[in-house]
């Protein structure tokens, strides 16, 4: 089935009547298979009767709330796509096969009031509540979505595969569209042209729902700026914080100015970075999937590993890059044995991590640790320095050539894998007697 039209409702028989068909005709002449599931609220005018004699497959919700009826439909329904909107005729049915056009370029496509070409014709108040309200959240959730409120939009299937919903009235909209944002999952808008509801009443109290959103967005806040959050590595380069982007872009610069020509590189832990953005013949490898999913708009190859196991043959790259990544994982020896098996001799290690030994990193990351809980700070368990690395990298044949410091704090160091032949003279050279 292609598409799942979902139909939170509750006492809208008399627009279902006019809805309903209007949905049945569009869909059947653009060959679009569906089914359309009603959640009803419960309602007292007739509205799952109205609805099952239209041909919808009526549900009643599993928890109350507009939340808990989005939830009954979603998990309810078998098509490839679900279409939400409401069943109050604001959403003209007609616009669906403009969404429908648009589902090849995003995972979500929404129906959008506030970017160029959308417009909203609704009471002044209302009109302007509902633009600073979407202008608050896009700032605060740092989301390159303009009409964040909006219900009307096609899902791809996968979005809701592994996602938890906690609301419980309205705010579910922002709630899907913020964790699928952070889960990696893409968005366009499109734009759409609103009118006021059919017949009826509005359900949505405007200074309570308003309320709600804000006070929802706190979470909502804390997920958009984890380390787990799909697009956290990219944001940290276009920064408002002055030190952050500088930090993010000192990093840049030296990485991809050693990597830059090195031929087929390998972003070991590449996240959601610039890095890897920025190299031309790379592959990005991670064990977060949501920071590949999030990557995939960029069209690079990409790989979902583990970095204890690379999947890649012996000697596969010629650089091999690792930024900011040993020192979120436990102390393995196969981590180094790894980087070293796909890296071909002579190739080229780029390494990058904090360096413990330094007065710099030991006064920066309690102070990042107090002013950001739950940052950076908690997430370094293994502490490396200059000296243990050097050892380390020594007994697997690699020799740094060059380092370079952020801020006398983060290590990044540039590295040569050498043969046996090269090991051999260096460990001779070492053992004979001074003249």
């Amino acid at each position: 089935m292609d598409v799942s039209v979902i139909l939170p409702v509750m006492n809208e028989a008399e627009n279902l009547r006019i809805l309903i068909p209007r949905l049945v005709a569009l869909l059947d002449r653009e060959r679009i298979t569906h089914e359309i599931v009603v959640v009803d609220g419960p309602s007292s005018d007739g509205t799952g009767e109205t609805a099952k004699a239209l041909g919808a497959r009526v549900v009643g919700e599993r928890r109350r709330g507009y939340a808990g009826a989005m939830e009954t439909g979603i998990a309810e329904a078998r098509g490839d796509y679900l279409l939400t909107l409401d069943a109050d005729l604001s959403h003209d049915p007609d616009f669906i096969v403009k969404m429908w056009r648009a589902r090849t370029r995003a995972d979500i496509v929404v129906a959008s009031r506030y970017v160029l070409g959308g417009v909203a014709y609704s009471g002044l108040v209302r009109r302007f509540t509902s633009w600073l309200l979407n202008a608050v959240l896009r700032r605060m959730l740092s989301m390159p979505v303009r009409d964040i409120s909006s219900g009307y939009r096609l899902y791809r299937r996968e979005v809701f595969a592994e996602l938890e919903l906690t609301a419980t009235n309205f705010e579910v909209q922002e709630e899907i569209l913020v964790k699928a944002y952070a889960s990696g999952f893409s968005v366009v808008e499109v734009p759409f042209t609103y009118f006021p509801r059919g017949a009826g009443r509005s359900h949505a109290k405007l200074a309570s729902f308003g309320w709600k959103i804000l006070r929802s967005s706190l979470p909502l806040w804390k997920i958009r700026n984890s380390l787990k959050s799909a697009d956290y590595d990219e944001r940290a380069f276009y920064s408002l914080i002055p030190p952050q982007r500088y930090w993010q872009r000192r990093r840049h610069r030296i990485t991809v100015l050693w990597a830059r020509g090195a031929g087929r590189v390998l972003d070991a832990g590449c996240g959601s970075s610039l890095i890897v953005q920025s190299l031309n013949n790379v592959v990005g490898m991670d064990y977060n999937y949501a920071k590949l999913r999030f990557l995939r708009r960029y069209e690079i190859p990409l790989v979902n590993g583990s970095a204890f196991a690379l999947p890649f043959k012996d000697g596969s790259f010629d650089c091999v890059m690792s930024s900011q990544v040993i020192e979120h994982i436990p102390f393995d020896e196969s981590i180094f044995s790894e980087m070293c098996r796909v890296l071909r001799t002579g190739g080229m290690l780029i390494l990058g991590t904090p360096d413990y030994a330094t007065i710099g990193w030991r006064t920066i990351e309690p102070i990042y640790g107090f002013l950001m809980p739950g940052g950076y700070k908690d997430e370094h368990i293994t502490h490396y320095t200059l000296a243990r690395l050097q050892e380390i990298l020594a007994r697997h044949g690699i020799v740094i050539e060059e380092t370079a410091y952020i801020v006398r704090s983060e290590l990044i160091m540039r590295c040569r894998k050498v043969g046996l032949e090269d090991r051999a003279r260096s460990g001779a050279a070492a053992a004979s007697p001074a003249a």
